[in-house]
């Protein structure tokens, strides 16, 4: 019995403990985007990973909308069945953040090696590694939330910024640079 804790010990000093993970989208996700990240607005949005480069979808929506590097990210104005919008989108980082308690297991084994006491320098090692996701909302004139469950021609504005996401990731964007 001494035996399985003190590897039980082991196995939870020498691994990596989650604090936070990122989330996985497979396709996209409708939510308010605020509780996706505390920054953005309280609007509904349309989120989906990114797998490109930085400014990978800045470069694509100048392009698509022939913007010439203005005001590319709020407020874009595209008609899509006959009726007139704007669309915003926000780029997000969410780290996911790992505990390792091994750097200081030997650093504290090393001090008392040398010292004769278990010392350290009080910081405890936290990997990051990153996933970024695009967050899209669409309001129209009156500024309203147009991805809100209760927008009348909500699902087929789901359908366009399906297709929107489907043709960005099949495009090469990285090409053109913005100033």
């Amino acid at each position: 019995m001494k035996q399985l804790a003190i590897i039980l010990v082991f196995l939870i000093f020498s691994s990596c403990i989650p604090l936070r993970i990122a989330p996985n989208i497979d396709d996209y996700k409708i939510k308010v985007a605020k509780k996706f990240k505390r920054k953005l607005p309280k609007t509904n949005a349309f989120i989906f990973e990114d797998p490109k480069e930085a400014d990978a979808f800045y470069n694509y929506i100048n392009i698509k909308y022939n913007l010439n590097f203005i005001n590319v990210e709020r407020n874009v104005l595209f008609a899509f069945d006959g009726k007139i919008y704007f669309l915003s989108f926000y780029e997000i980082e969410i780290p996911t953040k790992y505990l390792n308690f091994l750097p200081f297991l030997i650093e504290a084994s090393v001090n008392m090696a040398i010292n004769g006491e278990p010392s350290f320098n009080g910081e405890v090692e936290i990997d990051r590694i990153g996933s970024w996701y695009l967050a899209l909302t669409v309001s129209n004139f009156n500024k309203d939330d147009c991805l809100d469950p209760s927008y009348e021609f909500r699902p087929e504005l789901i359908n366009y910024l399906q297709d929107l996401k489907t043709e960005y990731l099949a495009l090469n964007t990285q090409n053109i640079k913005h100033p």
